[in-house]
């Protein structure tokens, strides 16, 4: 099955599929493992800009596809927050899976504009990778409309407004004029881990997004899947109540980054591994803490009630 399907058959369970950033392979072989473990259908693994530039777009790839081999489990490559068509273009010509064209911080006719171009070049090479029986042939694309405020640190405190949030009326009609097949929503959501105060999702205005993508569903006759950015921080019964109301998707990068970044500056102050120069009798620990919470997130995803 294609990343669509996969998301169609979340939202008909009532569940949700993980997306998780990686730089590393460590952190790569870590999350796959973790999802695996805690029974995922599949598992998104996300490289920003920044990330893809340390990794190599074609080395990605490569990683992704030995990795998902090797576990024998369904891994879709993304592109996260991708702010450009060249830099969407390059990452589908390289051979991810998807890319998330984010146009947010532009007026909204120019990320209608942007995004429908990223989709209509995802679709075109879509189509060629099914001609040449590629390992992956259908592209997913996704598009982001709200301001989602902070970055994927961890912040001491962020301005939320509800000035922010993505509207109902603007999501209808951004799905409309842009063909893509996942909605980035802001709706109390923000990047990063906030140290003096918290996060609360507005599961109502959720709901009134929800509302009118049934609409555009009715008229279109296609699902457009709802992605939660920012779980980083958030409580359990917040990222729950979001999949409930019916969001598919939740990204999670800077939690990810803290338990990595934390462990091993634990190995370096213990006496016992402080001179230790082998890198994988350092990093194994790490990872380690990054599987344990991707099987904690992946349970949260995964539980029916």
């Amino acid at each position: 099955m294609d990343l669509n399907e996969y998301l169609r058959q979340a939202r008909k369970n009532g569940t949700a599929i993980g997306h998780f950033n990686f730089a590393t392979e460590d952190v790569l072989k870590a999350l796959v493992a973790g999802s695996k473990e805690a029974g995922a259908s599949c598992v998104m693994a996300g490289t920003s800009e920044g990330e893809a530039d340390f990794i190599g777009l074609k080395e990605a790839v490569a990683m992704t596809r030995a990795v998902a081999e090797d576990f024998q489990f369904p891994v879709f490559l993304n592109a996260d927050h991708f702010k450009s068509f060249e830099k969407c273009k390059e990452a589908i010509d390289a051979g991810y899976d998807s890319v998330l064209i984010d146009g947010s911080k532009l007026e909204e006719h120019e990320n209608i504009s942007l995004t429908r171009e990223v989709v209509e070049y995802a679709r075109l090479a879509s189509a060629k990778r099914r001609e040449t029986g590629s390992v992956s042939p259908s592209i997913s694309v996704e598009g982001e409309l709200g301001y989602l405020r902070g970055v994927s640190e961890v912040q001491h405190n962020i301005a939320i407004s509800p000035k922010d949030y993505t509207h109902p009326n603007q999501a209808f009609h951004f799905v409309s004029l842009t063909g893509v097949d996942r909605l980035a929503v802001v709706f109390g959501n923000i990047h990063g881990i906030v140290t003096s105060q918290i996060e609360k999702l507005d599961i109502q205005h959720l709901n009134s997004i929800v509302r009118s993508l049934s609409s555009a569903k009715d008229i279109y006759k296609r699902d457009v899947h709802l992605v939660l950015h920012g779980a980083s921080g958030l409580s359990d019964k917040d990222v729950s109540d979001a999949i409930k109301a019916g969001i598919v998707n939740v990204h999670f990068n800077t939690e990810l980054r803290v338990a990595y970044h934390d462990k091993l500056k634990e190995e370096f102050a213990d006496p016992a591994t402080a001179d230790e120069t082998t890198p994988y009798k350092y990093l194994s620990p790490a990872a380690e803490e990054v599987k344990k919470l991707v099987i904690a997130k992946t349970l949260l995803f995964t539980r029916q009630e």
